[in-house]
């Protein structure tokens, strides 16, 4: 095992900040989330939602943003591991999909909760 550097902590989260680069300027469905994201943070403002009431949307954000992202990098492992047609890597990307759409329903469910009573 290589000894602690802070230099090769640091280069780790370039490369991270690079990949979540790459994600938002290549994948279309990060400018959904994107779009999504911008408009629910400012409805937050505009209704003045309460401390507690943010934790909910940031974590609602943050689970959508992350299981998208998760779900692209298994649909490209499985393009690049399995390019030829395939019943087992189609299921493999439907339940990562699946993932995004259960993350993104308890999103609208938790904004639903917080933004209804404020209509």
């Amino acid at each position: 095992m290589k000894p602690f550097s802070w230099k090769a902590r640091l280069k780790s989260f370039v490369f991270s900040w690079a990949g979540i680069v790459t994600f938002v300027t290549t994948e279309h469905n990060a400018w959904i989330h994107f779009a999504a994201t911008i408009a629910v943070v400012t409805a937050g403002f505009l209704f003045h939602i309460s401390p507690m009431e943010w934790i909910a949307i940031c974590g609602c954000i943050t689970l959508v943003w992350v299981a998208e992202m998760v779900n692209t990098a298994i649909e490209k492992i499985m393009n690049h591991l399995s390019p030829e047609r395939s019943d087992a890597v189609k299921d493999i990307k439907d339940i990562a999909s699946g993932a995004v759409l259960v993350a993104a329903v308890f999103a609208v469910i938790t904004g639903l909760i917080v933004f209804i009573p404020k209509l």
